[in-house]
């Protein structure tokens, strides 16, 4: 039926295409990151695997640092985009919290429909033992924490620049995060395994930041 629909619809068959060799680049660069190395790795080779030019490379992903971070790009998107859902009434880190569980479902799916679970966990593997992709990780890393400080000051009518709270609550929920991360790179387990260690840790900071801040919270 797909390809029925798309020989009646040429721009739905090349857009299909281009999905398809986005995909095929992704995979490919991953994998080469992983058995060469990511520095090792040339975009050439990336393009040769998939059976096309440098310039189709750069066409899809503007470095191979985006290609190396295209999964966390995508994880963070649907984190972002549900903690944006979450009802007003749920305390700061109640809808932090319940934003990582909610996505999961979400998240694992994509990321399965992109590559396999192993790939994405030597991905992980990389990330943290290359120099300079760490350095990029730990960048990236304080990117997302400001988008998410303001997500949460808007959610509670604050000031980021007068009031300290979003930005310490998301700085430490973020700490937990890359603590889990860390922990789940070292081990053998699925994503499911992730999210058990996720929510373990995320628990432990009940206590300090699962409290109610002094406002009138909508239904």
């Amino acid at each position: 039926m797909d390809g029925q629909r798309a020989a009646r619809h040429p721009a739905g068959l090349r857009e299909l295409k281009k999905q398809r060799t986005r995909d095929a680049l992704l995979r490919a660069a991953l994998e080469l990151f992983t058995t060469r190395g990511y520095e090792e790795t040339t975009v050439d080779e990336i393009a040769e695997v998939v059976d096309v030019s440098q310039r189709t490379f750069f066409r899809y992903f503007a470095s191979k640092e985006e290609a190396a971070f295209t999964i966390q790009s995508m994880v963070e998107s649907y984190f972002v985009a549900e903690l944006r859902r979450r009802p007003a009434r749920e305390t700061p880190f109640e809808a932090m919290h319940n934003a990582v569980l909610d996505a999961w479902n979400s998240i694992n799916e994509a990321i399965e429909a992109l590559v396999p679970v192993e790939l994405h966990l030597r991905t992980y593997r990389l990330i943290e033992s290359t120099p300079s992709l760490l350095a990029a990780h730990l960048r990236r890393a304080t990117e997302l924490e400001e988008r998410v400080a303001l997500v949460i000051a808007e959610r509670e009518g604050l000031d980021v620049e007068t009031d300290p709270r979003p930005r310490v609550a998301v700085a430490a929920f973020s700490g937990v995060m890359r603590v889990t991360g860390r922990l789940w790179g070292q081990r053998e387990t699925g994503l499911d395994g992730l999210l058990e260690l996720t929510e373990s840790y995320l628990d432990q900071l009940v206590p300090t930041l699962a409290g109610d801040w002094p406002r009138t919270r909508g239904s």
